[in-house]
């Protein structure tokens, strides 16, 4: 890189405005739309679509809600042309759809985009050429005057072609391609020549396309050239203003947005940012930001992942895991603190509420999205991410502390192996962790009895696989068996909920015990049908646990006791 890049790049020149209005606009309603997937997005890729894809992309262009779609070039390929020709001899355009097509501003290529049109039953015609100081004086050899002749005899041209077709309905588009580069007199001069050629009406309007050709300055700078020329534009009551922003400085949204502030009634651009180069704007982004801010983009993206499979199918190009709203990571939260406030999100957000979830802007289930990819877990989660997924995938609902004491036990895992942990994988850890510590003290069967004011129990249990049966007295179940058990247990917290409905539903306890061999206070869990066999196993869960971290001869001590207690 250069030390002093100034010495080979100029700044891109600020618009001389002391009384914009673009900043202080809102945006209220959706743009038209104008999908270019099947002409700038197909001749950006390095196999372009095949008719069979390029129909798949129309229908689902169609489907979505697009009623302006740019179909081909016609005149570049033999392709392209035969697909507009199948598109309308198949009669495959729904009447509410206009097709677009685009043609340079040269005689041979317009005629062979209206044979490309014959029969079609409305049609967008699309024209351009290039305006900037480099273009006129490098590639073309024009000067201003020269370059307007250039422009509007081909308005000329397509005015009388579509004159001899009249049974087809006729909308004219006019580009001054590399605007943003364009000085905005002359820009306006050549776009007000061409439509004084179309005269066109206030129920019969001209459009006026902005392209930024290339993306040169910042999206604020692209507002003030709109705006400029939606203000000193002539007949603008007779013209819709459109933009179609590339993404050469990673702005194009931004730009597209601030567009529609500035006057622009339309967009063009390409599903997931598609097209030339960095690509056009990204049409499901910009109608995904209006529908977050509680405006209907008038498309529909219901089920994203089918949208998104299918374009990237059609293009053979992956959408990246973390592309706005449907990329595969989109909704995902790995860090701790974001797990938790998700989670604490998702337990008090009402289904008839306004969407109040902690870093997710949108409701996955408006686009299709399943909620399993919301939380993930990897050596950067907390126990928020935990307890959602447990609870999620699971039904547990584990209360806090247990969240924290299971939490490290995942985190010394996932420093271990460093790779993320799916939550069948969680599930694994949770039960290898909790229900199934058998050892030393397993369950095998119980029987219980009320007596006057106390409850009786005699549980047998395997002592290291030798069976012994140990009775007790208290004033509950639990209590009885920790009495039975005879480790002077104290239970510091206890609670039990549902894991399904019906009459076969599974019970889950979770139980935190203290006693004086342990350290700290721990917990253990249980699942059974029967609530009270859940108890005993949550206990026991525990108290194995418990045993594990003592050493050896103490434990020893403490089973022996158990043994000889009853």
């Amino acid at each position: 890189m250069l030390q002093n890049p100034a010495a080979k790049y100029r700044p891109f020149p600020p618009v001389q405005f002391v009384d914009r209005t673009w900043v202080n606009q809102t945006i209220t309603h959706p743009p038209i739309w104008l999908s270019t997937d099947l002409r700038d997005g197909n001749q950006a890729l390095i196999e372009p679509m095949s008719v069979e894809q390029k129909l798949q992309m129309f229908q689902m262009l169609v489907k979505l809600g697009f009623r302006e779609i740019e179909v081909a070039f016609p005149a570049a390929s033999q392709t392209d042309f035969d697909f507009v020709r199948y598109l309308i001899e198949q009669d495959l355009i729904p009447a509410d759809v206009t097709i677009q097509v685009l043609t340079q501003a040269r005689e041979d290529l317009i005629r062979r985009t209206f044979a490309s049109l014959q029969g079609a039953k409305q049609a967008i015609v699309h024209v351009y050429n290039a305006t900037s100081p480099v273009f006129r004086r490098v590639v073309f050899g024009l000067d201003r005057l020269g370059t307007i002749n250039l422009a509007v005899t081909a308005a000329t041209l397509i005015k009388q072609l579509a004159a001899e077709q009249p049974d087809t309905h006729w909308r004219f588009q006019y580009s001054p391609e590399t605007f943003t580069a364009t000085e905005l007199d002359f820009a306006k001069d050549i776009c007000d020549a061409v439509v004084d050629v179309w005269q066109p009406t206030p129920d019969a309007k001209v459009i006026i396309n902005l392209p930024a050709t290339v993306e040169v300055a910042t999206p604020n700078m692209f507002a003030d050239q709109v705006e400029w020329m939606h203000r000193h534009l002539a007949q603008r009551d007779r013209l819709i203003i459109s933009v179609h922003p590339h993404n050469d400085r990673g702005c194009a949204i931004a730009a597209a947005e601030l567009a529609q502030l500035a006057g622009a009634d339309r967009v063009e651009g390409c599903l997931f940012g598609n097209g030339e180069r960095t690509g056009n704007v990204d049409l499901v982004t910009l109608a995904l930001n209006l529908y977050t801010q509680g405006i209907h983009p008038g498309l529909d993206f219901s089920q994203i992942n089918d949208v998104a499979r299918t374009v990237e199918d059609c293009t053979q190009l992956p959408i990246h895991p973390r592309h706005p709203y449907v990329g595969d990571l989109v909704f995902t939260a790995f860090s701790g603190s974001h797990q938790d406030a998700i989670k604490k999100g998702f337990a008090t957000q009402k289904a008839d509420a306004l969407w109040e979830v902690p870093y997710l802007p949108l409701d996955p289930a408006d686009v299709g999205r399943s909620y399993e990819s919301v939380v993930r877990v990897n050596s950067q989660s907390g126990k928020g991410g935990i307890a959602f997924l447990l609870e999620r995938e699971w039904g547990l609902v584990l209360p806090r502390r247990l969240q924290i004491e299971f939490s490290q036990g995942v985190q010394q895992m996932m420093d271990a192996h460093g790779k993320e942990m799916t939550a069948k994988e969680l599930w694994q850890l949770f039960e290898q962790e909790y229900l199934q510590v058998a050892t030393p003290l397993k369950y095998v069967e119980h029987h219980s009895s009320e007596l006057v004011e106390v409850e009786a129990i005699a549980v047998t249990l395997h002592l290291n696989h030798q069976p012994i049966t140990l009775t007790g007295q208290g004033n509950g179940p639990i209590d009885a068996f920790v009495s039975a058990l005879g480790m002077n247990l104290r239970i510091h917290h206890y609670e039990e909920r549902s894991l399904e409905q019906g009459s076969d539903a599974k019970a889950v306890a979770f139980i935190e015990i203290a006693a004086d061999f342990m350290p700290t206070p721990i917990y253990g869990v249980g699942i059974h049908t029967n609530i009270v066999t859940a108890s005993l196993l949550a206990v026991l869960s525990a108290v194995n646990r418990g045993l594990k971290r003592v050493p050896e001869a103490q434990q020893h001590s403490i089973l022996q006791h158990v043994a000889t207690v009853n």
